[in-house]
């Protein structure tokens, strides 16, 4: 059975989400996610996925998630991680009047103004936003101690954008970039105007948000028995008065493109089942994304979120199917 794995970008609420998502699916059903055919992640996502990748089960990350003890197995990988440390602590969101200084790449608004249409609206505004100047060793470190060898033998998709072009790069594919799941994992969550590019050989990246929150659109054409995906940007139903005025262009626009890239692999025969937020979700969901205090509240949400998703009777073919698979 060939399970794909679609990991959201989302800051580290989207990561606790990830992690609640990820856990009610394997009570449910018995299905593991570290054994999915492929895994695509984006920015939160792509850590997500790294740490599949390196061992860590659903339950230790939902216990990582919510501050709670993980298996033995879960501890030392943490171990592994944090080399004698636990990571530091992420600094505060810039304020406005820090986003106001020299643009990160001018030459990209003056391409995309003499051939309109072809940069996307995000990687625009990661062009003009300043450099951002949070080292993105803070989030490649820990992985490089994880993963030290090299790539996962299981496929590993992990989005980013180069900062010169405002074009999406998949490293872990054949035509991907070079670089570490360290340095993906890093680029693929350089949030721009927060964390610095990541560069490799020359080649400056961004947070692959900037091009879709989701991109699950790169497994339309794999030919999977199931794609599974996790979002926590987007949102179903009447959502827009559960989230803050600023918040609703931006979860907006995640829910368009999730829209688009789902009706692309419907389009070519395989079924999706999408976990994202309904409006009851939100509270715990909506808001800033980088704070770590609400990274609890939101895991036990997902995970309600998702056990109410896989007992839909919609649900019920695709509930089978994952149980078949485990």
């Amino acid at each position: 059975m060939r399970i794909g794995l679609v990991l959201g970008a989302g800051g580290v609420v989207g990561h606790a989400v990830h992690a609640g998502v990820l856990a009610a699916l394997d009570d449910m059903t018995g299905w593991d996610p570290r054994h999915a055919e492929v895994i695509v992640g984006t920015s939160a996502g792509a850590g997500v996925a790294a740490l599949l990748r390196a061992g860590f089960s659903p339950g230790d990350l939902l216990a990582r998630a919510t501050d709670q003890p993980m298996s033995r197995s879960g501890a030392r990988l943490l171990a592994k991680a944090e080399d004698g440390a636990p990571p530091p602590p992420l600094p505060p969101r810039p304020r406005p009047a820090d986003l106001l200084g020299r643009m990160a790449e001018p030459s990209l608004l003056v391409r995309s103004a003499l051939r309109p249409f072809r940069v996307r609206p995000g990687a625009l505004a990661a062009a003009a936003l300043p450099r951002g100047t949070v080292p993105p060793e803070l989030v490649a470190g820990p992985y490089r101690r994880l993963l030290p060898g090299g790539w996962p033998d299981q496929t590993t998709w992990l989005c980013a954008v180069r900062l010169d072009t405002g074009r999406r790069v998949v490293f872990g594919r054949e035509d991907g970039p070079p670089g570490s799941v360290a340095d993906a994992v890093a680029a693929s969550c350089a949030i721009p105007g927060y964390f610095a590019p990541v560069e490799i050989d020359g080649v400056r990246y961004v947070d692959g948000g900037v091009h879709s929150p989701t991109n699950a659109d790169l497994v339309a054409r794999l030919g999977l028995d199931l794609v599974i995906v996790s979002s926590s940007m987007s949102a179903a139903g009447r959502w827009r008065r559960a989230v803050p005025v600023m918040e609703a262009p931006v979860r907006a626009a995640a829910s368009w493109y999730l829209g688009r890239e789902v009706a692309a692999i419907r389009r070519h025969g395989t079924p999706v089942l999408v976990f994202q937020p309904s409006p009851g979700d939100l509270a715990d969901i909506a808001g800033n994304a980088m704070d770590p205090a609400r990274r609890p509240g939101a895991a036990r949400q997902a995970g309600d979120l998702a056990r109410r998703r896989l007992g839909h009777a919609d649900a019920t073919a695709l509930v089978a199917l994952l149980r078949r698979a485990a």
